[in-house]
């Protein structure tokens, strides 16, 4: 399943957020909470997890400095965590202060994963997005890879 489109919900006092039921199900077996390079925290089934850290970082060598550091970057800054009967995640205390999270929250399908974003960092994201549409368009049909 893909995940797509944009929810609105809110964090709970206890850093907890309820998943949109319609994306339950591919989170039902658990997650992988990661503090993404960008200022919001994604949302990943395990096995789309593993999918992109072994497309990414299994190829990296371990006699690489730069390497070692971003095998720890991604590893360090994620957590193993389960939906609770009510279809909530709690966040990290760390992740929710990184992203800047607190009180309501937007969920945006991304394909494999979901990203939660602070309503003002979503807006300023999509904002740029609408700007270089265009632009980005043009220089991935022309063989890049972005």
């Amino acid at each position: 399943m893909a995940f797509r489109g944009q929810y609105e919900h809110s964090l709970d006092a206890k850093d907890r957020l309820t998943i949109p039921a319609r994306w339950r199900g591919p989170l039902a077996d658990g997650v992988v909470l990661f503090a993404d390079l960008d200022p919001c925290v994604s949302i990943f089934p395990p096995s789309a997890y593993e999918r992109m850290s072994d497309r990414y970082l299994g190829t990296l060598s371990p006699f690489s400095r730069d390497a070692r550091m971003m095998k720890r970057r991604f590893h360090a800054s994620s957590s193993d965590e389960a939906l609770d009967a009510a279809g909530r995640v709690r966040l990290p205390r760390q992740m929710v202060e990184r992203a800047g999270l607190a009180g309501t929250c937007v969920m945006v399908g991304v394909d494999d994963h979901l990203e939660v974003w602070s309503p003002k960092r979503w807006s300023a994201e999509q904002s740029e997005i609408d700007e270089e549409t265009e632009r980005m368009a043009r220089e991935l049909a022309s063989g890049g890879t972005g």
